[in-house]
């Protein structure tokens, strides 16, 4: 018996965990597949193993049915694991299927994922992959899994950011339109888009893995990328900003117009910076997360200073048609656009406590 590598079982239970469901295909003994398998927590009893002579005898009908049963199979031939493949994916089941002889390559052809051996893998078996492991070890494959989920996480996350920040220029521009006051100008809204709509959003694409990444069930296929209320968080979410910019514009414009799109601007810039922030987590607190996005902590601070930059620079003001804010103006501004984290806070809360109920 090859000795099993340790850090296998670690990543069986990880997929347990994540929802993936492991299979063993070998052409051991059944007796030697049943016991590794025990080992690696596969399977419990060896009613779950089933040989490839057994399985011939097996119609594809019925074993479309029975394949949920089996999570051994021992001594099949390549036909075999081209229907053990075949009858999950009939049952909706997206399959990741591992090989490295030429035996494999119409298995991993079949499969919604072939993943080739880098090592001993035949040329025939890479070619037909869609994936190859550089290191031939299993525990790698569960961590592309992670790091995919990750990845997607990052997407959705810089998605709701940008399209939230958009959604609250176009409403609080709206309303200013069907007031008749003019809330920015063009090169505002430049400013804010490039500065700081895009050094937040790349940032969030840096944002590590959430603690139980790993134990979220498998997303379905026809699974939108709005789903799971991201759609709602942007429409909710682009209404608050646009409401703390107007109501900021409303403060300074009692004093004159100039003071009141100024206050707007820095309301705006500032939020959208915060509203970054909001958005390390889609569903968790943010003062629960015991990691650190320092790209993303440094793309704020960035962010912030320069929007600084054009309203109390001499010169770059007059360009930008802005003035220099009073303290109290200042902080009035600041303050209406730190409030986005509260507001996202508890709506977070709301949602985690009706999902508990």
């Amino acid at each position: 018996i090859d000795p099993v590598r340790p850090e296998v079982k670690a990543a069986i239970e990880k997929c347990r965990q994540a929802g993936i469901r492991p299979i063993m295909i070998t052409g051991d003994h059944k007796d030697t597949a049943v016991a590794i398998a025990k080992e690696l927590g596969i399977i419990s009893d060896e009613s779950q193993a089933i040989t490839g002579a057994e399985l011939s005898e097996i119609s594809d009908i019925d074993f479309e049915e029975k394949v949920k049963n089996y999570s051994v199979y021992a001594r099949v031939q390549p036909e075999h694991k081209v229907r053990i493949v075949n009858a999950w994916r009939n049952r909706g089941k997206i399959t990741a299927m591992t090989g490295d002889g030429v035996n494999d390559a119409p298995a991993l052809k079949s499969a919604d994922i072939g993943v080739g051996m880098g090592i001993t893998g035949t040329d025939v078996t890479k070619n037909v992959s869609d994936m190859v492991l550089a290191d031939d070890n299993f525990a790698s494959i569960v961590y592309a899994v992670e790091e995919g989920r990750r990845i997607y996480d990052n997407i959705r996350k810089s998605i709701q950011f940008l399209l939230s920040s958009n959604l609250s220029e176009v409403i609080a521009l709206f309303i200013a339109t069907l007031q008749g006051f003019i809330l920015f100008s063009p090169i505002h809204i430049l400013w804010i888009n490039l500065v700081t709509d895009t050094l937040p959003a790349i940032a969030l694409g840096m944002e590590e893995a959430e603690e139980d990444i790993m134990k979220r069930p498998p997303r379905s296929t026809k699974e939108g990328i709005f789903a799971n209320g991201l759609g709602i968080n942007i429409i909710y979410q682009g209404i608050a900003i646009a409401a703390l910019t107007l109501i900021s514009y409303f403060i300074g414009n009692t004093q004159s117009h100039i003071i009141g799109m100024t206050m707007a601007f820095l309301t705006m810039s500032t939020c959208e910076v915060f509203q970054s922030l909001n958005l390390r987590s889609m569903t968790k607190s943010i003062f629960r997360l015991k990691t650190h996005n320092k790209v993303l902590f440094g793309a704020m601070v960035l962010a912030f200073a320069l929007s600084l930059f054009v309203i109390y620079v001499p010169g770059v003001n007059n360009i930008f048609k802005l003035t220099p804010l009073s303290g109290s103006n200042f902080l009035i501004s600041i303050g209406l656009a730190f409030a986005i984290i509260p507001i996202v806070e508890l709506v977070k809360l709301i949602a985690f406590a009706v999902k508990k109920a």
